[in-house]
């Protein structure tokens, strides 16, 4: 079955960087559209960044857009997210998920797989 496994998030401080990983195993990430959306306690979810099939196309929400950057390596079947500049609204549990196409999505309902998520807070 199709799992995605994030990692990366921590504890950080505002004003540093991390770089979240998604990976996922039995399916190939290959031509399909990756995006990641977060989720703070008592929120919605929230559409981050996503990444179209060809590696060409991205698009990032406009809280993150300027400071934020998705990527992915097809070969190591392998997304990613790197975060600077982070603040404490940025705190949240960060889901990356996967489409069944490779044309860019940004509603987590056009999205039909999705990681457990990763915890990252920001704060002094």
């Amino acid at each position: 079955q199709v799992q995605l496994i994030e990692s990366g998030g921590e504890l950080v401080q505002p004003g540093d960087s991390l770089r979240l990983s998604c990976t996922v195993s039995g399916r190939a990430i290959n031509g399909y559209a990756m995006g990641w959306f977060r989720q703070a306690p008592g929120k919605e979810r929230e559409f981050v960044a996503v990444i179209g099939g060809n590696n060409v196309y991205t698009f990032h929400a406009d809280s993150v857009k300027s400071r934020f950057a998705i990527s992915r390596d097809n070969a190591k079947n392998t997304v990613y997210l790197q975060m600077n500049s982070l603040k404490p609204e940025d705190t949240a549990l960060y889901y990356c998920a996967s489409r069944t196409h490779g044309e860019p999505g940004t509603s987590p309902s056009a999205f039909a797989y999705w990681g457990q998520g990763t915890q990252v807070t920001v704060s002094s």
